[in-house]
């Protein structure tokens, strides 16, 4: 097979790719090859020429004769496949159960993996199966009725359940293919595999997780609800048992991926004597602009054009003088605000966009950066942090799990907080006017004040007076690091327990998360049979 890469097609061209292909190539019609899309972006930086550029895979009769003719071509090669990832099975047999606390992406694919390689992994997951679990978060947003073991942070599918669903990553891993493919087979739309910016969107998305799930019992896996990860006894620093809500079982190797915001588990380790250390991460607000704004900013006269949906953005300023940095963080596209929190009386807010992404608002998050002289170097200090602005939150915006926000107008004026936008609010249960000074620290709202107008230069309309501003954003990431041994994967100084994923703070994403959970499961299989 060959590659032809940088092909550029016309939003209005409506000839087969393959036709568009053999043009290239100046080929007959009837000679036009086989093609398999590998890659498919959108280049919008010249507004009245809007194109897709694709990667093709293509199959022709004469491959040979076609490289040796554009030998001067660099566009047009021979396919190379990603090498294969090395999979190394130990000889030793596990002396307990392979246990998963979390099923999010990292548990998932952990779990995934080990079960298709002969494994029988347990996954405990504190929260509910998705289908009870988003009729559970349904009746919080619409009632407020909040229950912690089943919300948006915890559950099956984890907090990405209830997000865009973006499967974008910088990391450039040979087992990105892997993850996109076991997705796609699970439900997600086929074009996840080789889009620029791909995502699911949270509708499909929940159909995916249950079909991950159902796939890892019939390899083998067993998955329990509603049950937590309470302890872990070591023995000279080796994992021997793990306590399920209490229930004490045999446990070779214990998988810690129970997401960013599982606050007791943090607390257990760091009892347990686990090394955990203090990371930055970032804290602020959300944005919510008409879709429409976004898409003429991004796409001028040709915003609207049913090939190209609804626009996304991606913005980022480093303020000199402090050192701090600004930037949009999980935008979604025609979606709605949301409101996350784990806790009760705190108030978390996040993004959430379905697979249509036609609700005709945008928003994103807006954030700043935060570090340990921030809020101090305790182990737990982010977290401290995080729930401090999350409480005030609650409290200022009058309790009920309301949100406090405002116009971007009022809130640059420093006058009396108006929450009348451009656009109703989305945020469920609701929203009062709230100074956003009031709930985050002044640093944070400073730098905000100044990125907003910045920012407008770049997106026209975006610092407009009547955007709107909820808070507070504070699950960005991960508060702190459980270190673990870069080779091994093991927690450092313990054998047996493998901190993964996101909530570890070795992830960022859903993909990230996943392949995190993958090369977890093959360092396990390396030092143990197969069951």
């Amino acid at each position: 097979m060959l590659t032809l890469s940088g092909l550029r097609v016309a939003l209005a061209d409506e000839r087969p790719l393959a036709e568009i292909a053999a043009a290239y190539l100046r080929l007959a019609p009837s000679a036009a090859p086989k093609i398999k899309i590998l890659g498919k972006a959108i280049d919008a930086r010249r507004k009245d020429r809007i194109s897709f550029v694709y990667k093709l895979g293509l199959l022709a009769e004469d491959e040979n004769g076609l490289l040796k003719k554009y030998a001067g071509d660099k566009n047009l090669a021979l396919y190379q496949p990603p090498p294969p990832v090395k999979i190394v099975y130990g000889k030793q047999p596990a002396p307990g159960r392979i246990v998963i606390a979390g099923a999010g992406p990292a548990g998932l694919f952990a779990a995934l993996t080990l079960a298709e390689h002969g494994y029988k992994p347990l996954i405990v997951e504190r929260g509910l199966p998705v289908g009870r679990r988003v009729g559970k978060v349904a009746d919080f947003w619409q009632r407020g009725e909040f229950s912690p073991e089943a919300s948006v942070q915890f559950g099956e599918g984890g907090a990405g359940t209830f997000s865009d669903g973006k499967l974008t990553t910088r990391i450039n891993d040979p087992a990105s293919g892997l993850i996109l493919r076991r997705l796609a087979a699970c439900g997600a739309p086929p074009e996840i595999e080789y889009c620029h910016k791909p995502h699911i969107g949270t509708d499909l998305l929940r159909r995916v997780v249950g079909n991950l799930s159902r796939l890892i019992c019939e390899s083998g896996g067993e998955i329990r609800y509603e049950t937590r990860l309470s302890d872990i006894k070591l023995k000279n620093g080796r994992m021997e048992k793990a306590a399920l809500s209490g229930e004490y079982v045999d446990c070779a190797a214990l998988v810690v991926a129970t997401g960013h915001s599982a606050r007791d588990v943090y607390g257990l380790l760091l009892a347990r004597g686990f090394a955990l250390s203090p990371k930055p991460f970032s804290i602020g607000v959300r944005i919510e602009h008409p879709q429409e704004v976004i898409d003429r900013a991004q796409y001028g006269v040709l915003a609207g054009h049913p090939k190209l949906g609804a626009a996304d953005y991606s913005l980022a300023w480093h303020d000199k003088g402090s050192g701090r940095g600004v930037y949009s963080f999980c935008m979604c596209p025609g979606g709605v605000v949301i409101a996350s929190c784990s806790g009760e009386e705190e108030i978390v807010t996040n993004g959430m966009s379905y697979r249509r992404r036609d609700s005709s608002v945008a928003n994103s998050a807006l954030a700043v950066g935060v570090a340990p002289p921030d809020f101090g170097f305790h182990p737990l200090a982010g977290v401290e942090f995080q729930r401090r602005w999350e409480k005030l939150a609650f409290a200022k915006a009058g309790g009920g799990y309301h949100a406090p926000a405002q116009t971007v107008g009022s809130f640059l004026s420093g006058g009396r907080p108006v929450a009348d936008g451009q656009t109703a609010a989305t945020y469920r249960p609701g929203i009062r006017p709230v100074s956003l000074r009031e709930v985050l620290p002044g640093f944070v709202t400073d730098a905000l004040a100044a990125a907003l107008p910045l920012f407008g230069r770049k997106i026209k309309g975006f610092d407009a007076k009547g955007a709107l501003l909820t808070g507070v954003e504070t699950r960005t990431s991960a508060p702190l690091w459980i270190l673990r041994d870069p080779e091994s994967r093991q927690a450092q100084g313990k054998t047996g327990v493998y901190p993964a994923g996101e909530g570890a703070g070795y992830a960022g994403g859903i993909m990230s998360a996943a392949l995190d959970g993958y090369y977890t499961a093959l360092a396990i299989m390396k030092k143990y049979r197969q069951t």
